[in-house]
Formats: structure tokens, C-alpha cells, sequence
């Protein structure tokens, strides 16, 4: 099996690289069953060593819209696409020609590459949460299904929305074996902070395990919906190895979440890794950070994501736990299991 992951080299492309060179097997819809034999990522960086090190695996480094278009990056023979890439909310936001052409317009010249393909490949599409929001004056309902209309309230949200469409359509003329999944929040993401509104998530775990302030911009009844890097991985590889009759219509699927408030993460840090750690939390609200992240949703109804097999994390302090044990080195406080 050839498997091309856009953004490859990022925290997602190389934990799901990574999974999918431990399997024995791929299941592919219209591919069979197979081992990897090639695994292609692309991203603005090479990959971590560990990946480079790997025979089966080729690095493409470059912006993606310029190596689609000089031919450097290749479809030919490509049996799946996780589409992973993106520049992060905060970016979108204040840069708009920035998403537009990272966001939309790569997206629709992956998928162009994608349709010319002798065999439809499969071709997974990370969407977010961020696809939902609600209208000055409006509210969104306590609980949101796969069905619901998304009404997005950031450039981020709309442009991944687009993308969430025209992936649906290109499957509709059984161009591509699409499927959109819409990521939660993950927590925790290993390494620095990045541009994306809801870094902090990730931060004030990461920061305090490591003996480092965050700041917190948001209040601590911020309502959020998170999931950990097991079970966004989890999702990604249903999305990618699920036959098309299991998966069902190429409108998207809300993978599982743990609905929580920024309050009860810091109870649960200050429960696991004490009060010194906690205490390294910086409570400043940002207006614009909070109304970015308080327009999400928190609540989901995910039947569809169930029937798959697929459920949530179990706690806040499990989503500790799960950082705890993908990177144990990056703690340097003793945690309370």
C-alpha cells in the first residue's frame, strides 16, 4: 500500500505515520488488504529522525500547492490520502489570504491531483470542531449531531467547512473514496505552542508537567471538547480503513469527545501533579482567544462515530495519563495515577 499524509511531519502526520508502519495490514476500500510499502510525507519540515530512518518511508518538503504543481509531489499510484495540513485557526484569522490558499485552495489542488488517479483513492480529510458556531443572537443546541448544519464563525471554521464539501462531492461522482472527520481539540499535543486558538489546551498540561507556566485566556467555566492523541488516532484509522458500507455518507463524521471546563482541567492537574504545578497556570483572558473558543461547541451526539466503534476519552486525568505515556520524558514532576 502507498499512503500519502499531507502535513506529515506535524504532531497528527507523525503519530498516525508512525501507526501505520506498525500494522501488519491496511485495509484500503478498493485496494484490498496489504502491508505498507510506502509511506510519503509531505510537510514545510522533514520529518522526525525516527521516520526518516524508515525504508518505507519518502519525505516531499515543500509548500504542497507548489510541489502538486511542479510535479515534484507526485499522486501516481497513491492508494490513500490523509489530508492532515492546514494553517491553525488564530493564523486564519488574522491573515486571510493566508487560509485561503493554505486552507481552500491547496485543498481543492490536492483533491484535483487526487480524481486524475487510475483507482479512486481512499482520501481522509481532518476537519475540525470549528465548523460549528453560532450567529450573533442565535445559540447552538446543547448537543450537536453529525447531522446539524454548521454554521461557522471563524475564517479557520468556514474554510475547512468548503474543504468538507467539495471532498463530499468529488465521492458523490465517485472521483475519491472520501471521508471527512472533524477532530476535536487534542490534548495533549506534545512540543511548543502554535498559532491555533486553542493551544492552550494542550498548554496548560504541557507547560506545568514540565515546570513551565501557561497562560489560561479563557474564564474557568469555559466549556470545551477534547480528546486525546489514542483516540484521535483512533479515528483517523477508522476513517482510512473503514469499508464504505461501515463508514456510510461522505458528510462528516464528529469523532467522540470529553466534554469538560478549563476549571476542571486545572483540578485535574493540580489533583495529579499537585499544587505547584498548578499554580504555574497565568489566568489572563484574551477577548479575542475567548470568543473564538466559546463559539465551539462542547456537546456532541455521536451515534454515528459509536456504530464505528469509536468512543471518547474517560476523563481529564486519562487524557494526562495518555501524554504521560506517549512522552514520558517531557514531565519532570512526579504524577499521581
Amino acid at each position: 500500500m502507498r499512503i500519502l499524509i499531507t502535513g506529515g511531519s506535524g504532531f497528527l502526520g507523525a503519530s498516525l505515520a508512525r501507526e501505520l508502519l506498525q500494522q501488519p495490514a491496511i485495509h484500503l476500500e478498493g485496494k484490498g488488504s496489504g502491508p505498507v510499502t510506502e509511506l510519503v510525507l509531505t510537510d514545510l519540515v522533514a520529518p522526525p529522525a525516527d521516520l526518516q530512518q524508515d525504508t518505507r518511508v519518502r519525505a516531499v518538503v515543500g509548500d504542497l500547492s507548489d510541489l502538486l504543481h511542479t510535479q515534484t509531489l507526485k499522486l501516481d499510484g497513491v492508494d490513500a490520502v490523509v489530508h492532515l495540513a492546514a494553517a491553525v485557526s488564530g493564523e486564519c484569522e488574522a491573515n486571510l489570504d493566508l487560509g485561503l490558499q493554505s486552507n481552500l485552495q491547496t485543498s481543492l489542488n490536492l483533491l484535483q491531483a487526487a480524481r486524475h488517479q487510475a483507482k479512486q483513492p481512499v482520501f481522509v480529510f481532518a476537519s475540525s470542531v470549528a465548523v460549528f458556531g453560532a450567529s450573533a443572537g442565535q445559540q447552538l443546541p446543547s448537543s450537536i449531531s453529525d447531522t446539524y448544519q454548521p454554521t461557522p464563525q471563524s475564517s479557520y471554521g468556514i474554510q475547512k467547512f468548503m474543504v468538507e464539501q467539495l471532498v463530499a462531492d468529488f465521492s458523490r461522482k465517485g472521483l475519491i473514496h472520501g471521508r471527512n472527520v472533524r477532530l476535536m481539540t487534542v490534548s495533549v499535543r506534545p512540543g511548543k505552542p502554535n498559532g491555533a486558538a486553542s493551544s492552550f489546551l494542550s498548554g496548560m498540561f504541557r507547560e506545568p508537567l514540565a515546570g513551565q507556566a501557561c497562560t489560561v485566556p479563557v474564564p474557568a467555566d469555559t466549556r470545551v471538547a477534547l480528546a486525546s492523541t489514542d483516540k484521535t488516532m483512533q479515528g483517523l484509522m477508522c476513517a482510512l480503513t473503514a469499508p464504505t458500507a461501515t463508514w456510510g455518507a461522505p458528510t462528516a463524521v464528529n469523532l467522540p469527545a470529553l466534554t469538560t471546563t478549563v476549571g476542571e482541567m486545572a483540578q485535574a492537574l493540580k489533583e495529579m501533579a499537585g499544587d505547584a504545578s498548578a499554580a504555574l497556570l497565568d489566568w489572563k483572558v484574551d477577548a479575542k482567544v475567548q470568543a473564538i473558543v466559546s463559539g465551539w461547541p462542547s456537546q456532541f451526539d455521536n451515534d454515528r462515530a459509536k456504530r464505528l466503534g469509536l468512543e471518547a476519552d474517560s476523563s481529564v486525568k486519562s487524557l494526562i495519563q495518555s501524554y504521560a505515556a506517549r512522552h514520558p520524558h517531557a514531565i519532570t514532576c512526579a504524577l499521581k495515577f
